[in-house]
């Protein structure tokens, strides 16, 4: 991948902005849990922070406990180490493509192994493997993360289309359910109206054959 000429916010501010979802990367049959945003935009040139926490039903235990985090360009490429858990502190390895733009950002008493990447490159788009290993948990967490970087920043949505959208759909939805309220409560008037005619005319039928009876006695 060619470097690109990098664009700097205007600000001088550090930009991100993440997808709404999170999601687990986990075994659904371990103890360990690994929580990762799956996809996460960064603007070019600024400061990007990417979360990775596990939760385990095991105590962290610093003499057994490991952490890698890797870098790959796409799902069939290499993975590039360039950090990982050494002699029990966190070791970033200055590697050809980040060299010391990666710092630690996490806390592992609270199991969070983040991490940031300053100055944000087109270059540094791709997938980035958080590695966890917890003993005595059997099977290790794995999460993934999706990064791209844009140039700028979308532009602000308008709500007033997505607005009038959904009051549309509501109006609809009202109309159709009042119309079904309607439709049940003139069959259930015409049933009753029906009911009242027959029970009309078995009485009226009654009453003939009471006269006539009468009537051939005399």
């Amino acid at each position: 991948m060619s470097l690109l000429v990098r664009t700097r916010d205007s600000r001088g501010a550090s930009a991100i902005f993440a997808s709404a979802l999170l999601v687990f990367a986990a075994s659904s049959v371990s103890s360990m849990e690994v929580l990762v945003a799956h996809q996460i935009n960064a603007l070019n040139g600024t400061t990007v922070k990417i979360s990775c926490t596990f939760t385990s039903c095991y105590k962290l235990d610093i003499s057994k406990f490991s952490m890698n985090w890797t870098y790959q360009e796409t799902k069939n490429d290499t993975e590039e180490m360039f950090m990982t858990f050494l002699k029990s502190r966190i070791m970033p390895l200055r590697t050809e493509r980040f060299w010391d733009r990666v710092k630690f950002a996490g806390n592992l008493d609270k199991n969070d192994l983040s991490i940031t990447i300053s100055d944000v490159q087109l270059t540094d788009e791709g997938i980035y493997n958080c590695y966890v290993r917890n003993p005595p948990d059997r099977v290790d967490g794995r999460g993934r993360i999706q990064l791209s970087v844009v140039t700028e920043l979308p532009p602000p949505r308008d709500s007033t289309i997505a607005v009038a959208v959904g009051a549309s759909i509501g109006g609809m939805l009202a109309l159709v359910i009042l119309s079904m309220v309607i439709i049940k409560c003139v069959r259930r008037h015409k049933k009753q109206e029906l009911i009242s005619d027959e029970q009309k005319m078995e009485e009226e039928g009654k009453t003939d054959g009471d006269g006539g009876t009468e009537e051939g006695t005399k």
